[in-house]
């Protein structure tokens, strides 16, 4: 790459650049030996006493001199009378917020704002003072005064060759360097001179390349800072206003660490508290703040950092307090202060949603669309509706804070799930991946925690069962049963939830009040192999252990495959559930959709009606598990409770009837296997532990799901309640003595 190219300085301006460069040297070389060793400087002066100077070393003086003037010419009418080749200031200017990438919901609000670089923009208005006061001591005390550049910072830094040149920066420079500078900067250390003449290839071989860039950038720095902050008095017809607007977009532009810029997005990663909080109390926050921009990897607070970081904001409180603006008690007061070591996480209430939404974006093959995303590019419209996840959010929260009111010992450790789908086409609603608070990058447990079902898996061997030519009036034997545990070991004997059996009862009865003996004498009727068939087909695809405890609800899965089983069951469609509705540009225009694939579901009409009317009858039979909470209940719903062994894990499946209503699952528990109470009712660690005695589906999952159900319809955000088909209620009504057959063989 030739010369010219490399560099966006015109060849010309080398000369006035190269003249301040030498008057640097020159001054510097003057200066040097008052500041490092008078010694030295006085046998220079023997000897030049003693040699008797020439008259020619004094012509050589001279000249010196007059190129030293003509330098100072030069540079002077470079800097402070040229404008030729100068950046662009609209954009400076009118200060347009960054673009930040989206994950919209399916009414188009907000879920989350993402971003390689997080930057709020603040006006001069919105900056506390405490916090402008912290960044004059700490970058520019006298930047009211200025005009672009600290002449007198400039001239202490040039007596002092040890000293970093960072200390004569005014923030004008700084944003410059930031805003105009920055393929400069970029290159300074590639090891390529950005102004390629004989001149700076001279002085690359005595003090290096990355001196000679450094020069030339301060040299740009200085030029344009003082033409800026002369654009902006013009623009905004007064030195005060301009130096306001230039401070309002250095606590914008500049870098924080941990890729935030501008120091309203550092407050709310490093304190979690917004800006326009801080009060004089706070100047200590406001001290560490400022005092990161020197160096992010050295001052952002971090445990690694914590003692670079108190150094610092103790210094610049000591600035604070020689500028007036802190006294010396308030500064004892603030020095006593920890430094925060929590960083904040981009927060969002549908943490689950945005990374599923990741996911399926990487399965949809579109490898570069989430650093689209961050970077500004793309918007992803998810199905997610706002205001049923809020719903999920707080149900969730009022069901587990109920639970420990029962259990203080579980305070807190306790974990719950959930996730709404709608029954037309399994599109997500709503999904927890746990109890708030949640960062979008939680551990999402509806999608990747593998848990045992309990009885909520009993429907797919009574589907089986119906499909095989079983219907609810079949009678079942509700009696002692054992199941094989492997050569060897003595067969184990199947217990239900009460630990009675009730002889020959009706599949209905056994469906409804969660007969493990029935349910397992079913399943070997009909054949393990035909349960999991069922499995497969009502949308479950993890692997379902060969094993008669599978009927039970021993295989794990995860809750999402297990509530598009009862989505499916619902509606009488199949299809896979999916988050990602589309990917827009901030347009507007759409260049990926996804609406969910569906077809009607390959099982007898006939035997999915038995199935759902068995649902049903598990709210509304007495005795049944569902009966005693949903009575009452004014939503007519449908669906089963799941109870895993030693009392592990809590469920509840339902839904509204039909493609137009939903289906909501909840699973409560904790994530530690070996967590809760034992047999005992002790509550610690070991085997053989859970939720407690009595802790059931019913009494812990339904509840929350219930909220769900009654909140989401009350405020109309799914349309009206679908209602059960009344030839399904009228069979329950015979069941429970209610009605007549002739009543509805008609």
């Amino acid at each position: 790459m030739a010369a010219e190219d490399r560099s966006p300085i015109p060849r010309w301006h080398a000369i006035p650049i190269m003249g301040g460069m030498c008057l640097a040297l020159a001054i510097r070389g003057f200066l040097w030996p008052f500041q490092v060793s008078r010694r030295m400087y006085c046998r220079v002066t023997e000897w030049f006493n003693a040699t008797r100077i020439r008259r020619g070393i004094r012509k050589s003086i001279i000249v010196s001199i007059g190129c030293m003037m003509f330098s100072i010419g030069c540079l002077s009418y470079y800097l402070f009378l040229d404008q030729s080749g100068m950046p662009v200031i609209v954009g400076f200017a009118e200060f347009e917020p960054p673009i930040i990438g989206q994950v919209l919901d399916r009414n188009g609000q907000s879920l989350i704002e993402l971003a390689k670089e997080y930057r709020k923009i603040v006006h001069y208005q919105d900056i506390p003072p405490v916090v402008v006061q912290a960044i004059l001591s700490a970058e520019d005390k006298r930047f009211f005064r200025h005009s672009g550049v600290d002449w007198l910072a400039l001239l202490q830094v040039a007596r002092s060759p040890l000293r970093s040149h960072r200390g004569a920066s005014t923030i004008t420079m700084q944003i410059v360097r930031q805003y105009f500078l920055t393929d400069m900067v970029a290159k300074e250390h590639d090891n390529v001179l950005v102004l390629d003449n004989y001149g700076t290839r001279f002085l690359e071989k005595k003090f290096g390349t990355d001196w000679v860039n450094k020069r030339v950038r301060k040299i740009q720095e200085i030029r344009i800072s003082i033409w800026l902050e002369r654009e902006l008095i013009r623009r905004f017809g007064s030195k005060q206003r301009a130096k306001e607007e230039i401070l309002s977009r250095y606590a914008s532009f500049v870098y924080y660490g941990n890729g935030r810029y501008g120091i309203s997005s550092a407050s709310d990663y490093y304190y979690d508290k917004p800006l326009g909080e801080y009060t004089p109390d706070d100047a200590d926050k406001a001290a560490v703040l400022a005092g990161i921009v020197k160096a992010p990897s050295t001052y952002a607070p971090s445990e690694k950092n914590l003692p670079n970081v108190l150094r610092r904001r103790n210094e610049i409180l000591r600035l604070m307090v020689e500028n007036k603006f802190l006294t010396e008690a308030q500064l004892r007061d603030f020095q006593k202060r920890s430094i925060p070591t929590h960083l904040s996480k981009q927060k969002t209430i549908a943490p689950a949603i945005v990374e599923h939404a990741f996911l399926e974006v990487k399965k949809a093959g579109w490898k570069h669309t989430i650093d689209m995303l961050f970077e500004g590019r793309v918007r992803l419209g998810v199905t997610t509706d706002t205001d049923i996840q809020k719903i999920a959010n707080e149900a969730l929260e009022h069901g587990l804070a109920e639970y420990e009111k029962r259990h203080p010992q579980a305070k807190g450790l306790t974990q719950a799930s959930a996730v709404v789908l709608r029954n037309s086409d399994a599109a997500i609603l709503a999904e927890v991946g746990g109890r708030a608070p949640s960062y979008y990058t939680d551990y999402n447990r509806v999608l990747y925690s593998q848990r045992q079902p309990g009885s909520a898996m009993k429907p797919v061997v009574y589907l089986a069962a119906f499909m095989n030519g079983r219907t609810l009036d079949t009678i079942i034997a509700d009696s002692p049963i054992s199941v094989a545990m492997g050569r060897g070991k003595p067969a184990k004997k199947i217990q239900n939830y009460d630990r009675k059996f009730k002889g020959k009862i009706r599949i209905r009865q056994a469906l409804a009040e969660s007969r493990n003996a029935a349910t397992l004498r079913i399943a070997r009727e009909i054949g393990i192999k035909e349960v999991i068939a069922t499995a497969r087909l009502l949308g479950i695809k993890t692997k379902l252990l060969p094993y008669p405890t599978t009927a039970l609800g021993a295989s794990e899965v995860n809750l999402l495959e297990l509530a598009n089983v009862y989505r499916t069951i619902a509606s009488g469609i199949s299809a896979e559930p999916y988050v990602l509705h589309r990917i827009v540009t901030p347009t507007g225009k759409i260049f990926y959709e996804v609406n969910g694939k569906t077809q009607p579901l390959e099982v007898d009409p006939a035997a999915l009606r038995e199935i759902q009317e068995g649902l049903r009858g598990v709210v509304r039979i007495p005795g049944a598990t569902a009966y005693s909470t949903l009575k009452k209940f004014p939503i007519p719903i449908f669906g089963k409770t799941g109870t895993t062994n030693d009392f592990k894990d809590a469920l509840f499946i339902g839904s509204t009837y039909g493609p137009e209503g939903i289906t909501i699952a909840v699973r409560i528990g904790f994530d530690e296997p070996y967590l809760g109470y034992d047999e005992h009712g002790q509550f610690g660690k070991g085997p053989g532990r859970g939720l407690g005695d009595k802790e059931t589906g019913g009494r812990d999952a339904l509840p929350p799901a219930a909220e769900i159900f009654k909140r989401v319809y009350e405020d109309n955000l799914v349309g009206p309640v679908p209602e059960i088909p009344q030839e399904i209620e009228d069979h329950i009504d015979v069941y429970l003595g209610k009605g007549k057959p002739a009543e509805i063989l008609k």
